[in-house]
């Protein structure tokens, strides 16, 4: 059985010892993966106080990010949007995030119907609002 680590520059890097995916048999687990920018780590529309406090984020943006991210990942490792089958979502704020992010998870899940769980967290590594965690099929 194809135990394959996958890594790619196209997605933002890990923050630790791990990959961004490993193919086991003819499935592909990513790593959580958050919305930051490939190019030079910044998280789009993300403004910080002097102490690194978050001033305003924008869940729109970081949606975009994120997916374009896990997209990366799936490309990088020989497979696809479409062939998603379970998403896990982290968000930090559910009552305020939740409806933008769920319509635009729409607009990308609707033809993939992947199986979804979506939990608030209080906080992630580092000062992002979502992360996802993917699970999906190669061949």
């Amino acid at each position: 059985m194809s135990k394959e680590i996958i890594h790619t520059d196209n997605a933002s890097k890990p923050l630790g010892a791990y990959p961004h995916a490993r193919r086991v048999g003819n499935l592909l687990f990513l790593s959580g993966i958050g919305p930051r920018n490939p190019k030079d780590n910044s998280i789009p529309g993300l403004e910080l106080d002097n102490d690194g406090n978050i001033i305003k984020y924008d869940i729109e943006a970081e949606c975009h990010s994120v997916f374009a991210n896990v997209k990366a990942v799936l490309e990088a490792s020989g497979s696809s949007w479409d062939k998603i089958i379970d998403c896990t979502v982290f968000l930090t704020n559910m009552k305020k995030d939740f409806p933008v992010y769920n319509k635009i998870y729409g607009d990308y899940f609707t033809s993939v119907q992947a199986c979804r769980t979506t939990v608030e967290v209080k906080s992630l590594p580092t000062p992002i609002a979502i992360e996802l965690k993917v699970i999906a099929t190669i061949e």
